[in-house]
């Protein structure tokens, strides 16, 4: 153990630590979550630490030598050399001022080594006055978790754009496959399979289109602001030369916020994004219960669509086969949803000039991007590209419901058709046979018009 002084006195940290006294301070005081920080907001921090020490050495601030050694170090970590010196809990000060320190800490003791030192020499690289230079926590924090949630929305909208594209493919395989369509879980009037899961795909569409949106207002960074957004201590030329600096090490068009202030007590383009999320969950729970009640039976059910098997579905019903992807995902969908209420809670809870609950709002955001961008995947994968139509089910469902009355009123009028219907519940014919055989219409034409029904033109 070596030892390590701070405004709090003496306290021991292991020799082998690349973090220092602050963050032993946090380990020792915070273990409620049980999980740390996420480190997609670590190396977001570690981001902002590179380009912040460029721009204090492009000011004159810091020199060369150190600001250098201080990159190599955020190289080191950005390359996953030191993942296990991040272990700070999720519930800590409301700012993430641990996690902060923690990554101070970490770039400055490393640096300190590339420099020649010893681990804990604040001479060399201090983690105050060097690696956390003309920035503050309350800043930092939120700026890094909005760039992890950009960097993680690429992520995510890639697996997204495969499941639409296999909803695509599954929709252009099923034109063909005329159904009955249902309103109230009552027959309705018809559709195509095709045309089912074409409009699930739009509905992700949209879903993508909300996500890259919110992306966008996460650009806007506030960084440098320091203690409330208003830059004190700091040059007027200090934020624009972050974010330049920051550009070259992301490739992306961050940009200094339009009101320092603003960006430092107000999480609400954070809650956008959860909100954005909430919505595809949504989507993506209502499609998995469609499915689920589409593939149902398969002999009493709707058994309209057989979903590729993935496991047993029983321990003591031989050959029962279980919807488990559609199940998973329901399940993943429902956190999401629960994720995103905390985070607005936790956004809407700041006081005056800072909010408080950061971490809260960071760590809820990116376990919500993992579980959609890992759902995704599984649900393109292992159920959408494997799905079969029972075309022959959903013929025989269609003629069997309402739908057919509905398309036959324009060809033989509202009266004749209702006669038919009522003849179809007393002779449990169903009514293409019953128009069949009493020939109103020849099996040409009807399939004309069946043909015809899913369209806006009869």
């Amino acid at each position: 153990m070596r030892k390590e002084r701070d405004s709090l006195g003496v306290k021991a940290v292991p020799d082998s630590a690349f973090y220092g006294v602050h963050t032993a301070r946090s380990l020792d005081n915070f273990n409620v979550a049980g999980e740390p920080v996420p480190l997609e907001i670590v190396y977001g921090m570690v981001k902002l630490k590179w380009a912040c020490s460029k721009a204090n050495q492009r000011l004159g601030l810091l020199p060369a030598k150190k600001a250098n050694a201080i990159v190599q170090g955020c190289r080191r970590v950005l390359a996953g050399k030191v993942v296990d010196q991040f272990a700070v809990d999720v519930f800590q000060a409301g700012s993430g001022t641990s996690s902060n320190m923690n990554v101070n800490e970490v770039i400055a003791n490393l640096a300190c080594v590339a420099l020649g030192g010893k681990r804990g020499d604040r001479k060399l690289v201090h983690p105050n006055d060097d690696v956390n230079k003309g920035e503050s926590t309350n800043n930092v924090f939120p700026s890094a978790i909005k760039i992890a949630s950009v960097e993680l929305s690429d992520v995510l909208l890639k697996n997204v754009d495969a499941l639409v594209r296999a909803l695509r493919k599954k929709g252009s395989a099923f034109a063909g496959v005329i159904k009955s369509g249902r309103t109230h879980l009552q027959d309705a009037v018809p559709v195509t399979l095709g045309q089912e899961f074409n409009a699930y795909a739009r509905a992700l569409e949209k879903d993508v289109a909300r996500v890259e949106q919110a992306a966008g207002k996460l650009l806007e960074l506030g960084v440098g602001g320091n203690a409330i957004g208003t830059g004190v201590n700091t040059k007027k030329a200090f934020r624009p030369l972050i974010l330049q600096e920051l550009n070259k090490v992301t490739g992306r068009k961050y940009r200094v916020a339009k009101d320092g202030l603003e960006a430092t007590q107000f999480m609400t383009d954070l809650a956008e994004m959860s909100s954005a999320l909430k919505l595809l969950a949504l989507d993506l729970l209502k499609i998995c219960n469609d499915l689920r009640l589409l593939s149902s039976g398969p002999n009493t059910g709707l058994g309209e669509i057989v979903l590729p098997p993935v496991e047993p579905g029983s321990s003591i019903m031989p050959g029962k086969i279980n919807p488990s992807i559609c199940e998973a995902m329901g399940m993943a969908c429902i956190q999401v949803v629960g994720l995103d209420n905390a985070v607005a809670m936790a956004c809407g809870a700041g006081q005056l000039e800072l909010n408080t609950h950061m971490p809260l709002i960071g760590c809820n955001l990116v376990k919500s991007f993992r579980i959609l961008d890992r759902g995704c995947a599984m649900l393109a994968k292992k159920c959408i590209s494997g799905i079969k139509a029972n075309r022959e089910v959903c013929r025989l469902n269609f003629e069997r419901s309402a739908g057919l009355a509905t398309v036959l009123n324009p060809r033989l009028g509202y009266d004749r058709v209702a006669e038919l219907v009522k003849e179809s519940l007393r002779t449990k014919k169903d009514l293409r046979r019953l128009v069949l055989e009493k020939k109103i219409i020849s099996e040409g034409e009807l399939n004309r018009i069946l043909a015809r029904s899913t369209g806006p033109n009869l």
